[in-house]
């Protein structure tokens, strides 16, 4: 059959015959049994129920199989040509199948080859892909052509370019020539708009199967400035993990000098990952870190190692290792949860000369543990091997704690006991091990005990009271003989009994227009345990409380096993709030309370002064939401025999908004320490620039802390930068001082510079892991991440 041309002024009812019979004739010759065939021969069995099925209508991507088998759809002003051989349209042409529509002023299909070629105002849309030019040549089946002078963009994640040409391998994979690459969206009402970030290359490979992009012989340009050229670069498509190397970390440290990381990702699998990371410190040499992270059905963990050769600040090489092990094993008596840690680092000095090593390995106290629990019903076993390495400092010495060489421990708690008491009894032994290099100081030996809790919580709302009665018997069997009487083993069994009260009176009132609600809440604990001398058995996991709101209503005064206080003492305490009665929110808090011990105190901690009987220092404290956007809070210890105030710390934040934030604190204790705390992160750019976007694009801030000792005059801590996120860019740069000990400090100058859509991992030490470590509050900004786009929106 021919077809005439005929303008579309005069086309008529005939025009209109003509095109469907032409659409049919190319369905049918497309596929064996058209889909108005299908949908009719389903529905013949009028008598019989319906039936729902599944429709490929709205999937966002059509299957390859399917796809080649639907029918294709020509339209147009104008056609001509034989059914079998060629067809041209003329005006608005246009060509459809499945998931692709290709439009222009002139196209022309071959049935036979599949060819089709389109020229003037040409535009594709393949799944939600679109490409814009002036000339293609592809092959409908394949996918196989060419395009000329084409504008590309990139549904996903709304990535877009210019190319001279771009080859079409198949479906998912495109050759871009004399092209660039850019996630940075396109301000049309702007005509002299350029990309903040390009690519720009010579030929870039697009595979969309991969999820990968890799650009040969061209630059990264960075507000129109060539960055640095890139021979070949791969870079990720959409937000998946993919190998290739991570934004590089510049910074300028007081101690090392100079310093360039180049971290490199390496997906290894979908539940394995590795990141190293090579850095060159100026002063110092090379230093290689890696990461190695996996994820297993019954277990997962990472591993971190960190070695620098010959390392010319010591003179030697440095090097650290961590693991973390985590593990479920199915056993007969149930599942058995394993979690190991090791944490070593090679020398002394370490955490003076890496003060951000990640894992916790800049700190001086390092321990490595083995544990495995398992529970079951009420019953909770556990058994933990514990090492410590300790890092010395010839100006302040740590007198190194006890390793755990093994515990065994061992807790039952019923969840239901009958008349409304609650019961736990637990039994404990440790073996410890103290430091070779401070045997004359310390004690090896093996502890235990057994220590059984009853109480009877009696609640009411008006009040509570929770009688309570604990019972502690311990062990101690000694390597030598270290106590006064020279025996190596140590007995000890302590009772100890305690008496909870509280009551809670409320009222109405109003304050300012607002209605609220006013508690009064007095609390009397009482506590009373007999003495025991305790002086001789060392102190291998015991600590002292601080003297805070917690533990006032504590029973025992110290943590651990070590030492059992013997209290005789009354705390007497007493609370109001103002709650919202709109929405029950607190808008405020006062608090105070005070001790008062019958006997002098015996049993101390070596080295610490026991307290006479009488009134002990008063806690005073407090907290008010003065709005939604400002909040302070602050405790008060104060000594009323001398009249003067031992310590006290006072907090206050005022948050306004997203990206805004001012803090401040003052902690003082007395002959100790005086620091002033202030913190911020502001936009700066609102001095010329009007409210900011939700997720903080297009914003100038300043953030930071600042942390000052009044007693020492100086600045122990500072952290001062600058942030800028645009529509498709982040930059950081922050000036960071820490204290390492009393007398030395370290300093660096940290840059950073985020391209999104080009990587979107961070890792290593960078600007934003130390403002999200020091600067209270600290919100994240990134740049507005624009919606996918959908196959769905592209039919017009």
């Amino acid at each position: 059959m021919d077809f005439v041309k005929r303008p579309r002024a005069f086309a008529s009812q005939r025009l209109s015959q003509i095109a469907q019979s032409a659409m049919l004739c190319l369905m049918a010759s497309a596929a064996s049994q058209p889909l108005w065939a299908q949908s009719t021969a389903a529905a013949a069995d009028w008598n019989g129920p319906l039936v729902l099925q599944s429709s490929s209508a709205l999937q966002e991507q059509i299957p390859a199989a399917q796809a080649e088998q639907s029918p294709i759809y020509l339209s147009g002003d104008e056609m001509d040509g034989q059914q079998d051989t060629r067809v041209r349209v003329r005006g608005d042409a246009r060509l459809r199948r499945a998931a692709t529509a290709i439009r222009a002023d002139e196209l022309t299909y071959e049935p036979q080859t599949s060819e089709a070629q389109a020229t003037g105002n040409v535009i594709i849309h393949s799944d939600a892909d679109q490409y814009r030019g002036q000339q293609l040549q592809l092959n409908i089946d394949t996918y196989k052509g060419t395009f000329e002078q084409v504008k590309y963009m990139l549904g996903a994640t709304r990535a877009h370019g210019e190319a001279e040409r771009v080859d079409f391998l198949d479906r998912n994979r495109y050759i871009v020539h004399e092209g660039d690459y850019t996630t940075c969206q396109r301000v049309d009402s702007d005509p002299n708009w350029t990309p903040a970030w390009r690519i720009r290359a010579k030929e870039m490979t697009i595979d969309r199967v991969a999820d990968v992009g890799v650009a040969r012989n061209g630059a990264l340009e960075f507000m129109g400035i060539p960055v640095f050229p890139v021979p070949y670069l791969s870079f990720p498509l959409s937000d998946a993990r993919k190998s290739g190397f991570l934004p590089p970390t510049i910074g300028l440290d007081s101690v090392s000098g100079f310093q360039y990381s180049q971290p490199y990702y390496w997906s290894i699998a979908p539940n394995r990952d590795a990141t190293i990371t090579p850095t060159l410190m100026a002063r110092r040499g090379i230093d290689l870190d890696g990461k190695f992270r996996y994820l297993e059905e019954n277990y997962s963990g990472e591993v971190m190692g960190r070695y620098m050769p010959s390392d010319s600040l010591r003179k030697k090489d440095r090097w650290s290792a961590a693991l973390r092990h985590r593990q479920i094993s199915q056993t007969p008596v149930g599942a058995i949860n394993w979690d190991a840690s090791i944490n070593r680092v090679g020398d002394n000095n370490y955490w003076r000369d890496f003060p951000r090593s990640s894992y916790g390995l800049a700190d001086r106290l390092l321990p490595s543990n083995l544990n495995a629990s398992w529970g079951q019903d009420d019953w909770t076993v556990y058994m933990r091997a514990l090492k410590w390495q300790t890092l010395q400092d010839v100006d302040s010495i740590i007198l190194p704690p006890y390793d755990m060489l093994p515990q065994l421990h061992a807790s039952y708690t019923p969840w239901n006991v009958k008349g409304g008491f609650d019961f736990s009894f637990e039994m404990d032994t440790t073996s410890f091990r103290a430091d070779s290099e401070f045997a004359n100081l310390l004690t090896d030996g093996t502890r235990s005990y057994a220590l059984a809790k009853l109480s009877r919580p009696m609640l009411a709302p008006q009040g509570f009271l929770t009688p309570a009665v604990e019972l502690h018997a311990s062990y101690y069997n000694f390597s030598s003989s270290r106590l006064t009487d020279g025996y190596k083993t140590y007995s000890r069994v302590l009772p100890t009994f305690s008496l909870d009260s509280g009551l809670v009176f409320e009222r109405d009132t109003n304050l300012l227009g607002r209605n609220l609600q006013q508690t009064l809440e007095p609390r009397a604990f009482y506590t009373y345990t007999p003495y025991k001398n305790q002086s001789m058995l060392p102190m291998y996991d015991t600590g002292e409380l601080d003297f805070t709101f917690a533990s006032i209503y504590s029973p025992n005064s110290y943590v651990g096993q070590d030492r059992i206080a013997d209290n005789n003492l009354l705390t007497l305490g007493l609370t109001s709030r103002l709650i919202s009665a709109d929405n029950g929110a607190e808008l405020a808090r006062a608090s105070i309370a005070q001790r008062l011990r019958f006997n002098d105190q015996r049993v101390t901690a070596p080295g610490v002064e026991p307290l006479d009987k009488g009134l002990s220092d008063i806690l005073l404290g407090g907290s008010v939401n003065w709005t939604q956007r400002w909040a302070t809070s602050g405790v008060v210890q104060y000594d009323h025999d001398q009249r003067r105030t031992v310590r006290y710390t006072l907090n206050g934040h005022y948050k306004p908004g997203d990206f805004k934030v001012l803090s401040a604190g003052y902690r003082m204790k007395r002959d100790a320490s005086k620091q002033v705390e202030m913190g911020w992160q502001w936009p700066i750019s609102d001095l010329w620039q009007a409210s900011p976007s939700s997720n903080g694009a297009n914003r100038w801030y300043s953030v930071g802390r600042l942390n000052y000792s009044m007693q020492d005059k100086k600045l122990v801590d500072t952290i001062i930068g600058v942030e800028y996120s645009a529509c498709c860019w982040t930059g950081r740069v922050v000036l960071e001082r820490l204290q390492n000990s009393w007398n030395s400090s370290n300093t660096r100058i940290l840059f950073q510079l985020e391209l999104t859509g080009l990587s979107s991992i961070n890792v290593g030490s960078n600007p934003l892991n130390t403002l999200r470590t020091n600067v209270p509050y600290y919100q994240e900004i990134s740049p507005a991440v624009p919606e996918p786009s959908s196959r769905f929106n592209q039919y017009d």
